[in-house]
């Protein structure tokens, strides 16, 4: 029975989520159908990283195994060809060693999170971006990211119904940048970590805006951090803005593909 890992992009806007629903579109339950009505098989999808309602991705994995043993191109645009016109995509399948999971054999995830920072509304990216109509300075959100960095305990950026044992996570990166747009700057923010705790990147996210508009300081964030209560993080950033953009698997050897 070969395993197959899929490389999968998707729009979270008609979704709830990755995680298949019993009444309400998920993207792991339109690609579990797709599989079905071009193999005639049930098979269950393991992905890397759960995505919530509304976040995207350009470069989740999965696996599953079929019984018969497919061209790995066929497998590609035979699920395609069933999820149109569904805004999810398998960009690449392949056929790997039976140990590999794409949840477990992962020892880290990447994410983007995109700020459009202006007063006019998106026209182009809307649904993909948090628009923040006040001015941030992306340099204030660089060094308050600072303290964040390494290994702590994020009980005040995780989301109460969060279903993780501990709290405790080590982020390994987190940085600001800005993307010049012409007559208005984006700004992104790059994360990593071998996992991530519920609504933690958006927690974090909305805390660094608050400091991009100098309404706390590095110490602040700091002070939230160590003070483990989730009242005292800045606001959850919409879930629109963040994407699912890599993964790395020792096993593969590969770098994050989709960074």
């Amino acid at each position: 029975m070969p395993r197959y890992k899929l490389v999968i992009e998707y729009d979270g806007a008609p979704f709830r989520g990755w995680q298949r629903q019993t009444s309400q579109p998920s993207v792991q339950g339109a690609i579990e159908a797709a599989v079905t009505r071009f193999s005639g098989e049930v098979a269950g999808l393991t992905c890397a990283g759960r995505t919530d309602t509304g976040v995207h991705a350009t470069h989740q994995v999965a696996h599953l195994d079929l019984a018969k043993a497919w061209r790995t191109d066929v497998v590609r645009d035979a699920i395609n060809a069933h999820l149109n016109p569904q805004p999810v995509a398998i960009l690449s399948a392949e056929i790997v060693a039976p140990d590999f999971n794409a949840r477990h054999s992962a020892f880290r995830r990447h994410y983007r999170y995109r700020i459009l920072n202006r007063r006019s509304p998106a026209a182009l990216t809307r649904g993909h971006v948090w628009q923040v109509p006040w001015p941030l300075d992306a340099a204030l959100m660089q060094a308050a990211a600072q303290p964040l960095l390494g290994h702590h305990d994020f009980t005040a950026f995780r989301a109460a119904e969060c279903q993780a044992k501990s709290p405790m996570r080590t982020l390994e990166r987190l940085d600001v940048a800005i993307m010049p747009m012409g007559h208005f700057d984006e700004i992104v923010v790059t994360t990593a970590a071998r996992s991530f705790l519920h609504h933690q990147v958006r927690g974090l996210v909305g805390t660094l805006v608050l400091a991009g508009a100098g309404r706390l300081t590095p110490a602040d964030v700091g002070d939230i951090l160590a003070s483990r209560d989730r009242s005292r993080c800045g606001p959850l950033a919409p879930a629109r803005g963040l994407t699912f953009v890599g993964v790395d698997y020792a096993t593969a050897g590969e770098p994050a593909e989709g960074i």
